[in-house]
This record gives C-alpha cells, structure tokens and sequence, in this order.
C-alpha cells in the first residue's frame, strides 16, 4: 500500500514538465537518389504520447519507443518506430495532432495519453471521449490497424471518485475496442528513485528499458501476427 501510494503520488508530478547541421557532402559520398526514393515497405508502429513516450531529459535513443524499436529490429520483425511524444501533451492536444500523423501509414497505435489530464484534474469523461476518438479516427483511416492502450494513474490528491473513474477508462476503452491493454505504463519504475531522474518523475535510461520490457509484452504478440505483418492482406496503397 505504501509503495502504491508513492507510486501515484510521483504521477501527481508527472507531465508538468514539459538541427543537426552537416557540411555538404563530396557528390562521391552522397546516397544514390534512387535509394532515397525507396519507400520503407517496413509497417509502422506510431507510439503517441507524453514526455514519457518523449523520453524528457533523455537522448531520443534512450526513450523506451527507441528500446522497442532495438527490440524490433533483433528479433527481426518487418516494423519501424515512430515517436510522437510531446511533453505536457493532454488527450485533446493528442486529438488534435492524430490527424497529421495518419498523414503516413500505421499499422499499430500506441496510445500513451492521459497523465497530463490526471494532474490537470481534467474532466474524465471528456478525456474518455477524447481517446475514443483518435481510436476512431485511426481505424477510419487504416481499419487494419491494432490499438495498444497504456493504463495509468491519476495523482491521489484528486480524490478517490476521480482517480477510481480516472483508472477505469483505460480498461474500459481497450474492451469496447478489442485493443490490447499494457495495465500501467510504469510498473515497477515510479516511486523508485533510482529509476527516475533527480525531479523524481521523470525515468532514467534505465527506467525507460524497464517501459519497453513492459511494453514489449503486450506488443510483441501483435507484431508477430501474420495478419499483421501482411500475411493475408496487402500492404497499405500509401505503400505502393
């Protein structure tokens, strides 16, 4: 009880926080154009999310997406990774940008949005709504596509009507979409200081490669589907 307590009270915190340039290469030494043109026939997994799919205060490599995408790439699975986490970002801000980032293929969403609307105190049934949305928005534009929904926690200073309403919507929206459901993005790494950074919120490294052995539990399953990979549907036209 005491470790859960702490657990959500560091969540109370989280999500406040909020151009490489290169001399000309010699023309020997500068990629075939060819090459550049070739469209990666990898399919897409798009994390969306906060400063903890953004991985703040960390080099992107070190974010648990970049983890996963390490992971990917070992095992040998035909996907590539896509980050677009934004510190701060509430469910509606994610909203906003979801229609932007179906600019490009997606083949799997997952859906790391609602810290900021917990700490905010935001109303919950709007941020149900908000989520449910861009679930929708991106089956509309790619009904193949598998939605993975990562659970979190609402500070306890909310009270416990809210933070009870404020747990349940992550199960709730990965039933009513047959989505698969990571329980608690943060398991075994807040509360923990030597897995966060020194404000005590944020993960360190190493806490982001806990995150993505969390992750990679419910995603690796999805990403070995043969249905998924193209087995028995054809690449997305975009692709073509």
């Amino acid at each position: 009880m005491v470790r859960k307590i702490v657990v959500i009270a560091a969540l109370a915190l989280s999500g406040a926080c909020a151009g490489d340039q290169r001399p000309p290469a010699d023309a020997a030494d500068r990629p075939d154009p060819v090459a550049r043109q070739t469209p990666d026939a990898r399919r897409v997994v798009l994390f969306l999310g906060t400063s903890l799919t953004a991985g703040y205060g960390l080099a992107i490599e070190q974010a648990f997406p970049s983890v996963v995408a390490e992971v990917i790439d070992s095992a040998g699975l035909p996907y590539r990774v896509v980050n677009a986490g934004v510190s701060g970002e509430t469910s509606a801000g994610g909203l906003r940008r979801i229609d932007w980032l179906l600019s490009e293929p997606v083949d799997v969403l997952v859906l790391e949005l609602g810290a900021n609307d917990g700490l905010r105190g935001l109303d919950v049934d709007e941020m149900r709504r908000n989520l449910q949305e861009i679930v929708d928005r991106t089956r509309a534009r790619y009904p193949h596509a598998r939605i993975v929904i990562a659970g979190m926690e609402s500070p306890p200073n909310m009270g416990s009507r809210y933070t009870s309403a404020f747990r349940r919507v992550f199960p709730d929206l990965a039933a009513a979409n047959d989505a698969a459901l990571i329980p608690f993005l943060l398991d075994g790494v807040a509360g923990r200081p030597e897995l966060n950074q020194l404000d005590g919120i944020h993960p360190t490294a190493e806490g982001h490669r806990r995150i993505a052995a969390t992750v990679w539990q419910v995603l690796e399953p999805l990403l070995r589907d043969p249905v998924l990979i193209g087995a028995l549907f054809p690449p997305s036209p975009e692709r073509a």
